[in-house]
């Protein structure tokens, strides 16, 4: 062995770490579900599948795709238990199918994660700019709407988590409280007549139910980020699981009924109505019902869904760049935090300076904030976490082979193999049905520009970490491990101990 090898490492310079003990179970499910923005998925997810695909079985796609992740989570958040990284994604693939790979997937989710974050400064401008000017006679130009929400945004960021925590709460109890009175007023006017066709289980198999899965998914995602907090948890063994198990469950429920609610009180030309509204046809739909007050109160927290959704992806990306920043991954100021609060300062910096930089460039180009940059960007992001989703997944099954302790086979084997596979399937159906997702035609720029960005990136990823490897040894050494990487006794050395038998 290589005198390089067997030098003890020196002592870490990384910097302090995350705030510990500052969330609860509550608190990290409203940051999952924040970030799944249930309000935008009923109002504007559902309504473009109905139009998109022409198929009513929206409802029992959601559910399908509960139970999907539902499985995928038993050895997600088993392997919880094992690794508290705010990295999640990045950790979990490190150790278990290898550093190089896990750098990738870290980088792969940095621009999947910031497509999600830009595209609601953009749905928000470009939706509030009519609403601003019906409500207060004001034609405000959609950018400066954007960076109104962008500044409270990077604010909120450089604060305590504990503090994002209750205004997320704030705002996604008010619009579930919203979604949940609408439905019941559906299903109580007089006019409504309960559809099987939402619930239909053909759906899931029959022509277009690729793109109709796909959707689902994308309506789902931010649930897998209750492990990025598990470092700012009290008793992460048990509040990552409940939190990732309860988020999942609401979700569902939610979209469901919704839904169900919806297309029900639509009635038979709910597919018309639907290429012909768009958005509109949740809240146009309840309106009749509850009048015009409740429309513009729908719109209101419309609006303020899609800041939740900013808020809460923020702090997502800062932590990514913050647990890559500690690790030497990416230049150690960004695994620094504010003392006192522990928030990942210079992370929330960065991706705030990106997010203004895309503003400015789209107002400049005068490019279509809705489409080019909400619409695109969300389901560009939407395909890129499916897919991280799955290789976690593989990674799970990976580590439990080498590490087995403390896990029961349903845990380490069991569910996550049968998760993979649900999770291979839905990747191939998402890949296939691009051109739907994006609502291009087949062969348009967008459905192999976003594909390849991924590729790019992630073989970028892979490079950085074999330069890593034989640049600076040391860093490679304590890729994936977290908060254990930073010791006051040997630096990594007490880290690499616990790390035998992972992935080289």
């Amino acid at each position: 062995m290589s005198a390089t090898a067997t030098k003890p490492p020196e002592p870490s310079q990384l910097s302090n770490a995350l705030a510990r003990d500052r969330l609860g179970v509550a608190a990290v499910v409203f940051f999952v579900m924040s970030a799944a923005a249930p309000l935008t998925v009923v109002a504007g997810v559902v309504p473009t599948g109905l139009a998109v695909t022409g198929l009513t079985g929206i409802s029992i796609a959601f559910l399908a795709v509960a139970v999907v992740l539902a499985i995928f989570a038993v050895g997600y958040v088993a392997m919880a238990r094992h690794i508290a990284n705010a990295g999640a994604f990045y950790a979990y693939i490190s150790r278990g199918i290898g550093k190089p790979l896990g750098v990738g997937a870290a980088w792969v989710a940095l621009v999947a994660y910031n497509m999600f974050q830009i595209a609601a400064y953009g749905g928000f401008g470009a939706i509030a700019q009519p609403l601003f000017k019906d409500w207060f006679g004001l034609d405000v130009k959609w950018w400066v709407l954007a960076l109104v929400v962008w500044a409270i945004t990077a604010v909120l960021g450089v604060l305590d988590v504990s503090v994002n925590g209750k205004v997320l709460a704030t705002l996604l109890v008010a619009e579930i409280v919203l979604v949940v009175v609408f439905s019941f007023s559906n299903v109580f006017s007089s006019d409504f007549s309960a559809s099987s066709a939402p619930l239909d289980l053909g759906s899931l198999v029959g022509s277009g139910s690729g793109a109709l899965l796909a959707m689902a998914v994308t309506g789902f995602v931010g649930f897998e980020q209750s492990v990025v907090f598990s470092e700012e948890s009290r008793d992460p063994r048990r509040t990552v699981p409940r939190a990732t198990y309860i988020a999942i469950a609401l979700i569902a429920i939610l979209y469901a009924f919704a839904s169900w609610s919806m297309i029900s009180a639509a009635g038979g030309d709910v597919v018309a109505r639907a290429g012909q509204e768009g958005p509109e046809l949740f809240f146009n739909v309840a309106s009749d019902r509850l009048g015009s007050a409740a429309l513009h109160l729908g719109h209101a927290l419309f609006l303020t869904s899609l800041i939740a959704a900013m808020i809460s992806f923020h702090n997502i990306i800062a932590r990514y760049t913050f647990s890559l920043g500690r690790e030497g991954v990416l230049p150690r100021a960004f695994g620094r935090t504010v003392p006192g609060t522990g928030a990942p300062k210079n992370g929330s910096l960065l991706q705030s300076a990106l997010g203004l930089v895309v503003i400015v460039l789209f107002a400049v180009a005068g490019w279509d904030p809705l489409v080019n940059m909400f619409f695109w960007g969300g389901t560009g992001g939407g395909i890129g976490v499916l897919l991280l989703i799955t290789l976690t997944s593989i990674a799970v099954i990976s580590y439990f082979a080498k590490n087995s302790e403390g896990e029961d086979v349903w845990h380490r084997v069991g569910a996550p193999v049968i998760g993979t596979i649900l999770l291979l399937v839905m990747c191939y159906l998402a890949i296939t049905n691009i051109a739907t997702l994006f609502g291009v035609a087949p062969g348009s720029a967008p459905t192999w520009v976003v594909p390849l960005a991924f590729g790019v990136v992630a073989v970028a990823g892979i490079l950085w970490a074999l330069i890593l490897r034989s640049s600076q040894p040391q860093v490679y050494a304590g890729i994936g491990l977290g908060a254990r990487s930073n010791t006051t006794s040997g630096g990594f050395s007490a880290a690499m101990s616990s790390n035998e038998g992972d992935a080289k």
